[in-house]
């Protein structure tokens, strides 16, 4: 699962034989076509797959292992340009990519990523590569833009009914999504996603992605928390003991936890155990429990939940006229969390004079694998062909069958226009101020973005939606 001449669609490994003979180079691009999910994509994403795959020079071994698969798979195989591409380019691929800045939020229909071969003898090599690099890209950039639509709902409110909006809101979406991901690599670079709008997460595999691929320091953080195997291993009769002893182990004087409380009856944990049972020794940690329903109505248990505790803890008015409960309490809601449903729920808080400060929320399988390729329509296509005499041509589809799947035709430049992200053919009037750059050749990195920037972009596009 290493070798990177097998990562990819098995016919690619027929392309070199299909190209006209006048091809030296193509160009191709990657966007998020229009789509009914989201007019716009967080890019992210890109500069991971550069380092963990295309910055590592593929071996003799390599290809030998793969000729001997592809005769097996009934496939054929460019043995001879491989062989020229180990010996004259290290086992680095000639090309060159252009993209935009990780973090942009980009209108669908305007190319994220433009690249190229870069030797002249190898013009199937651009779109060989689409296999990992569109996968790569509609991966992270779709997750990160679900948490990013998430987060411009919790932020809009936040500014309503918070007196401290910007503090609040990197904690406001946990992600609980490691287990229902289909392998580690995509708890990695999902969950990595996901932190370019928020901080908060038990993915731990995202961690160690973003500080090897994007540098910096540790990103996401969480909090001590029970499951229902910790609470309901002390039985029925002792679950008062078991709330007690999250509190021993863990309460104290600014610090959280949180804790299950629905594994037998739910508004008996709320109401009678934290609400009167361990009410005093709540207040006495001076520290925050978190409560968390983890079944019922996603929307009404939650809202129920805050009015049984407001009842027993009570809490104040904000500035802004919203409902803050006592700090000793608060709640997360996870189960059966979506876009839909935390939409509703704020809605609802709102509705009833809560503040968002009272509320987290989680997302497990919804936000890392409930995704597919088709959420945002992407697509790598071919759109200008460079000929022996030196000329590029134009390359596009236009299906009559369904025109939404039209491709771009002619090399493209992204620009600036009346504020908003366009694409143009590329030519000598537009070329200087393309957006698009750089960031890849023969191997080389030729230029590097940090997670702080890539979440620093992300901020000021949310920002620039809301305020």
């Amino acid at each position: 699962m290493t070798n990177p001449l097998l990562a990819v669609d098995s016919y690619k490994q027929s392309h070199f034989l299909q190209y006209p003979p006048e091809a030296r180079r193509i160009s191709a691009y990657v966007e998020a076509r229009p789509n009914d999910f989201s007019k716009e994509v967080l890019f992210f994403g890109l500069q991971a797959f550069l380092k963990n795959v295309l910055s590592k020079p593929f071996t003799q071994e390599d290809i030998d292992q793969a000729e001997a698969i592809c005769r097996a798979h009934g496939e054929p195989f460019n043995r001879e340009g491989w062989e020229i591409i180990l010996k004259e380019h290290g086992g680095l691929f000639p090309l060159e990519i252009s993209a935009l800045e990780e973090g942009d939020v980009v209108p669908s229909g305007v190319p994220l990523i433009q690249l190229q071969n870069t030797d002249d003898r190898f013009p199937w090599l651009t779109t060989w590569i689409e296999t990992g690099l569109l996968r790569a890209i509609w991966y992270s950039s779709t997750v990160a833009t679900l948490s990013f639509k998430v987060k411009e709902i919790i932020y809009a409110w936040l500014l309503k009914t918070s007196e401290a909006p910007d503090a609040q809101v990197p904690f406001k979406l946990h992600d609980f999504g490691a287990r229902g991901v289909s392998s580690a690599e995509s708890a990695a670079l999902g969950g990595m996603a996901h932190l370019v709008n928020f901080a908060g997460t038990d993915t731990m595999e995202a961690l160690g992605a973003a500080m090897t691929y994007y540098g910096g320091d540790v990103p996401g953080y969480s909090i001590p928390a029970a499951e229902h195997s910790t609470m309901t291993s002390w039985g029925l009769n002792r679950e008062r003991d078991a709330f007690a002893n999250i509190l021993d182990q863990f309460a104290g004087e600014g610090k959280l936890v949180a804790v299950v409380s629905d594994s037998y009856d739910l508004f008996h944990a709320v109401d009678t155990i934290w609400g009167q049972e361990l009410k005093d020794k709540v207040l006495a940690s001076k520290g925050t429990i978190v409560v968390r329903p983890d079944s019922g109505d996603p929307v009404e248990t939650p809202l129920k939940v805050l009015e049984s505790l407001w009842k027993s803890f009570g809490g104040r008015e904000n500035a802004k006229g919203f409902r803050v409960l006592n700090d000793a309490v608060r709640v997360i809601q996870g189960d059966g969390m979506t876009l839909s449903t935390i939409k509703l729920l704020v809605d609802k808080m709102i509705a009833g004079g809560w503040s968002l400060d009272n509320m987290a929320f989680g997302m497990g399988a919804g936000l890392l694998q409930k995704v597919n390729r088709d959420t945002l329509s992407f697509a790598m296509k071919a759109n200008a062909m460079q000929t022996a005499s030196g000329d590029w041509v134009d390359v596009n589809k236009a299906p009559k069958t369904d025109a939404s799947k039209a491709s771009k035709a002619g090399r493209q430049v992204v620009v600036q226009e009346g504020g908003q992200l366009v694409s143009k053919v590329l030519d000598a009037s537009n070329e200087a101020a393309s957006l698009l750059k750089p960031v890849f050749r023969n191997g080389e990195l030729l230029a590097e973005t940090t997670f702080a920037e890539v979440r620093k972009r992300a901020q000021a596009a949310l920002v620039a939606r809301v305020s």
